[in-house]
């Protein structure tokens, strides 16, 4: 099947090296955002799926738009059957989605029609899920409503961070996407239409979503750390600085002579408990503003906290 791949960041790469894998796919060329500034230094790289494209010798195009007439005009010209669309970073156009005659298809970080949008696989930890998956469906002018072909569930580990559940969704979401394939090549590819009266939705994040309330129980910020390990962090402030906390632990006690973010007990070789709305949190890891990340331990001996100690919510 002469088919298109457009993505960008990590989680499409497993994609497509499902497809080349595919005796059966003839990719023509893969569809990604443009190099742009990243890092610190704000130095130009480019999205991964391009690095990946590169090293196994598939063209590449990076347009800005891709309703501009000229990139319109170069994949008519390619004349692709099926176009595979993973975490592209752009809205598919009409036009677009009406070209290849076995359709657009998608993979999708969820369980569709839960968590539709740009951070389902954060969301799904942020919010205490203990199982997810991901979902092959075709596309429409709509945001992940398209009719559904195959799902995969996984399960999501006490202490799975969103880190480590990308992965290996990203793993489960390229071999779906070669079973999907092949049963858009025998014929066989189910069509279900998405139930958008039980649709849930997983908008973008940002860093100030990180921001931990402790007023809030210790199972949820501990879910709030997990699901923005590594990006974009959980923080909270000690006087005026700024720490990304990571790692948390659960400790089944109630503090309750102690208000909210204030830390009870210290542990160099553990880390520190923090008492919370409901429940405490044992931290693990700590990234104080402009360091790296390190162990609570290795915290503990340069920033002496001490019991009674209290994080804030904001800069006091």
């Amino acid at each position: 099947m002469r088919t298109v791949f457009m993505g960008s960041p990590d989680f499409a790469v497993e994609s497509l090296k499902a497809l080349h894998q595919c005796s059966f796919i003839e990719l023509l060329g893969v569809v990604t955002q443009p190099d742009r500034p990243k890092g610190r230094g704000l130095k130009i790289q480019p999205p991964p799926v391009k690095v990946f494209a590169e090293q196994i010798g598939i063209p590449v195009w990076q347009p800005e738009r891709v309703a501009a007439p000229d990139f319109m005009a170069q994949m008519r010209l390619l004349s692709p059957e099926l176009i595979v669309v993973v975490a592209f970073g752009q809205k598919i156009p009409t036009a677009l989605l009406e070209l290849p005659p076995l359709g657009c298809i998608n993979v999708h970080g969820s369980l569709l029609p839960e968590y539709r949008g740009a951070a389902p696989i954060h969301r799904a930890i942020i919010d205490g899920r203990t199982v997810t998956g991901v979902t092959t469906m075709y596309l429409d002018a709509g945001w992940d409503t398209g009719d559904m072909i195959l799902k995969r569930e996984l399960n999501i580990a006490p202490d799975e961070t969103v880190g480590s559940l990308h992965d290996r969704m990203a793993l489960a979401g390229g071999g779906l996407l070669a079973q999907t394939a092949t049963c858009i090549r025998n014929g066989n590819a189910p069509r279900i239409a998405q139930d958008h009266q039980k649709a849930t939705y997983a908008p973008k994040l940002n860093s100030a979503d990180g921001l931990i309330h402790w007023d809030q129980s210790a199972l949820e910020i501990g879910n709030l750390i997990r699901g923005l390990d590594p990006w974009p962090s959980a923080f909270t402030y000690y006087g005026d600085r700024q720490l990304r906390l990571y790692c948390p632990e659960v400790i089944d006690q109630d503090l309750r002579n102690f208000p909210s973010g204030a830390i009870v007990k210290i542990d160099k070789g553990q880390g520190f408990i923090v008492s919370t709305g409901k429940g405490s949190l044992l931290i693990k890891e700590v990234q104080p503003a402009g360091k790296k990340r390190m162990s609570a331990g290795a915290f503990l001996q340069g920033y002496p906290l001490e019991q009674g100690d209290r994080f804030e919510s904001r800069v006091p």
